[in-house]
């Protein structure tokens, strides 16, 4: 048949429904976008991963900045404006003005206590007079600090470990994953009481128990993966190339990790900030005057009866903080993983 013959029928003629053509539009922009900038497409427009985003930034950077700029000194104790409630300026709502149900009846406690009318613990005062919100800052920068140092030894020893066991396959394998068997079939609160008696109770101890199990997980998604990858076509190719096994690893089975690494990673930050909150609470992570999430929940949890307010922000702060990254997280999975395009 004559190609001239055949005249291509013009679009208007055809009427595609809106999944359709949207779905026909994203396919025509991923071919000339490359697979992380149209994985950053589909996450701006999951709207729930950005606003945990946008979310988890402000708390980073309110807990960063707070390092220089700060309502009170975290530590200070002033005993005589002890249990203070929150007071906000301008603010006439009871319960955010000073005052307090004492009996049944509202009562300005900062009249009470003398306390100077230009002095005010935007949260309120703890059992010690300390500012909570200042202590708040505090123990979500060192919750923070210790989650993303989980994360950092995700990405070291679970990503290598993971790496060279699928890699190499055969008995270095079936050798490296039994010594995984055995790791992760001790309980976790084993491993810390043994830190503890190394290390003093605090930020080591909780990493250094990290460092032992913390990264199973991402070692053995990364193994899974790798053994898959190293079976396709294009990893043959650069063997039968003659690319040497560290070239392969890092140059084209770890890019295509990334993504499963990246999902890991935000997904391991909230296990580690409950593992630590976890500790603090029952008195073998973080221990006084320190403040963590975990002891500022243990400290309102003793005095929940008559001052809930000292439980209820750090509990609102830590939950914050993990559903905003579990969020972030599902839309990096559904950004990345390529069966989630249609």
């Amino acid at each position: 048949m004559n190609e001239q013959a055949v005249k291509r029928v013009p679009d208007k003629y055809f009427k595609l429904s809106p999944q359709v053509e949207e779905y026909k539009n994203e396919e025509d922009q991923s071919v000339t976008t490359g697979f992380y900038q149209d994985s950053w497409r589909r996450i701006r427009k999951n709207k729930g991963a950005v606003i945990s985003f946008m979310v988890l930034l402000l708390i980073l950077f309110a807990a960063v900045a707070s390092i220089w700029i700060s309502p009170h000194n975290p530590d200070t104790q002033q005993v005589q404006y002890s249990f203070l409630p929150p007071k906000i300026p301008g603010v006439h709502i009871n319960g955010f003005n000073g005052y307090a149900n004492q009996a049944g009846v509202w009562v300005d406690v900062y009249k009470q206590k003398n306390v100077p009318a230009s002095v005010y613990f935007y949260l309120g005062t703890d059992q010690f007079g300390r500012d909570l919100l200042s202590r708040l800052l505090y123990g979500t920068r060192i919750s923070l600090l210790i989650a993303f140092a989980a994360a950092f030894l995700d990405l070291t020893i679970g990503v290598a470990y993971g790496l060279i066991s699928g890699w190499s396959g055969g008995k270095t394998d079936t050798v490296m994953q039994r010594l995984l068997e055995i790791i992760s079939g001790i309980p976790t609160l084993v491993v810390v009481v043994l830190m503890l008696l190394v290390f003093p109770p605090g930020i080591v101890s909780i990493i250094m128990a990290l460092a032992l199990i913390g990264w199973i997980t991402m070692a053995r998604v990364v193994r899974g993966k790798t053994l898959r990858l190293k079976e396709e076509e294009f990893i043959l190719a650069a063997r039968v190339l003659g690319e040497g096994p560290m070239k392969i690893a890092f140059s084209h089975i770890l890019p295509n990790l990334s993504s499963v690494i990246i999902i890991q990673t935000m997904f391991t930050i909230p296990n580690a900030i409950f593992f630590e909150a976890f500790l603090s609470f029952i008195g073998v992570g973080m221990r006084a005057p320190n403040a963590s999430l975990g002891t500022l929940i243990n400290d309102g949890y003793q005095t929940f009866q008559f001052y809930p307010h000292l439980m209820w922000y750090p509990a609102l702060v830590i939950s914050l903080i993990m559903i905003s990254f579990n969020i972030f997280a599902d839309g990096l999975r559904d950004a990345f993983d390529p069966k989630m395009k249609g």
